[in-house]
C-alpha cells in the first residue's frame, strides 16, 4: 500500500532533526515507500468549497547538512492525499483553528487527518487532562484572581500557568503568602480577561515530568522523564530539562488505560501524556514530541508503530 502523505508543520528548514518527532514520522513514511508532500507554511485554504493546500513534493534524508528537498509548489485539493499529519506547534490561536476547519473539509472527503481536527479544537492540552479527574492533582481554572489566591492558600504550594502555553513558557510556582503571587495572577489573568490554571505543586517534579506516548490509545512501554536542572523547577526540554528514558510504572499504565480509549474514540492517534509522580497534568494532542529520544535510548521505532496504525485505518477506510 502506497499512500500520499502530506505534513502540516512548522518550517522544515528550521527543525533540529536529531530531536524532531515530525521528521521521524517523515523518515518512516518514506522508508515504507509512501509519497511525501510538504504543505508550505500558511498554505491551507478553501477553493470552491473544497480544502486545498499549496504543497510541494518532499524527500527527506538523515543528513544535518541538508535534510530535505522540495519540488515545485502548487495548489492542489487535499482530497488527493490519503493522510495529513497535522503537526504545527501551539499556540492554538485563531489561525490554528481556521486550519483545523480546512482539514475537517478534507476529512469529509475521505482523508485521514492525524490527529482528528475536531479533537484538536476540543482538547485544550491543559483542560483535556481534567476530563479524567481521577488521574489529576487538585486543580482550579478561573479568571478570578481572588479565587486563585484562595486555592493557593488552601493547597499551600501551587503551579500556575496559562491555558495556551507550551515548552514551559509562563509557568510559575508560588506558596501561600508569596509576595509575588499578586503580580503572577495579574500577569496570567490580565484583569479577569484570561483563564489561568492553578494546580497543587507536585514535589515529584524533581524526579522528572514524564512524557508517555500513546499510539491509537496504547502506550509506548517507555516514557521520557524530563528532569529539571540546577535551580529550574520546570522539566520541559525547551526549558533546559534533561531527558531520561524509563519503563512505564504500574501507575503510568493505569493512567494510560484511563485516558487511551477515550482519546482513540476521538480520533487522537498520536498523543503525549504528561505525568508528574502519580498524576496526569497535561494531554498533548497538537505536536507531541520525544520520539527520537526514546527511539535512541531503547532501540524503538515509535513512528513505525504509528504508521502501522495509520495503514490499518486506511486499509479499512
Amino acid at each position: 500500500m502506497t499512500l500520499n502523505v502530506a505534513v502540516v508543520m512548522d518550517p522544515i528548514g528550521a527543525i533540529k532533526i536529531a530531536k524532531d518527532t515530525s521528521f521521524a514520522m517523515l523518515l518512516e513514511a518514506q522508508r515504507r515507500g509512501h509519497r511525501l508532500h510538504y504543505v508550505l507554511p500558511g498554505g491551507l485554504g478553501i477553493a470552491q468549497g473544497r480544502a486545498v493546500a499549496r504543497m510541494a513534493a518532499l524527500t527527506v534524508t538523515e543528513d544535518p547538512a541538508g535534510w530535505y528537498q522540495l519540488g515545485e509548489p502548487q495548489v492542489a485539493p487535499l482530497a488527493g492525499m490519503d493522510v495529513v499529519l497535522m503537526r504545527t506547534d501551539p499556540p492554538v490561536d485563531a489561525e490554528y483553528l481556521h486550519d483545523t476547519h480546512v482539514l475537517s473539509l478534507a476529512q469529509a472527503e475521505g482523508v485521514l487527518i492525524v490527529n482528528d481536527p475536531q479533537g484538536l479544537r476540543d482538547l485544550n492540552e491543559k483542560l483535556a487532562a481534567l476530563l479524567f479527574p481521577q488521574c489529576c492533582p487538585p486543580t482550579l481554572i478561573s479568571r478570578n484572581a481572588g479565587e486563585l489566591r484562595a486555592f493557593v492558600a488552601e493547597q499551600g504550594h501551587c503551579v500556575l500557568k496559562p491555558l495556551d502555553g507550551m515548552g514551559g513558557r509562563s509557568i510559575f510556582q508560588a506558596r501561600d503568602g508569596d509576595p509575588n503571587l499578586n503580580v503572577i495572577l495579574e500577569t496570567l489573568c490580565d484583569g479577569g480577561r484570561h483563564l489561568a490554571l492553578a494546580q497543587r505543586y507536585l514535589p515529584e517534579i524533581r524526579d522528572g515530568d514524564k512524557r508517555i506516548l500513546l499510539v491509537d490509545g496504547e502506550p509506548v512501554p517507555y516514557c521520557l522523564a524530563r528532569i529539571p536542572q540546577g535551580n529550574e523547577f520546570r522539566g520541559n526540554l525547551a526549558a533546559g530539562g534533561r531527558g531520561e528514558g524509563r519503563p512505564l510504572s504500574d501507575r503510568d499504565r493505569w493512567i494510560a488505560a484511563q485516558v487511551g480509549p477515550e482519546l482513540k474514540r476521538r480520533g487522537m492517534i498520536f498523543v503525549g501524556l504528561d505525568v508528574i509522580g502519580d498524576y496526569l497534568t497535561e494531554v498533548n494532542v497538537t505536536s507531541p514530541t520525544c520520539v527520537r529520544e526514546l527511539d535512541k535510548q531503547f532501540g524503538l521505532n515509535i513512528a513505525g508503530t504509528l504508521f502501522d496504525a495509520i495503514e490499518a485505518r486506511r486499509a479499512t477506510a
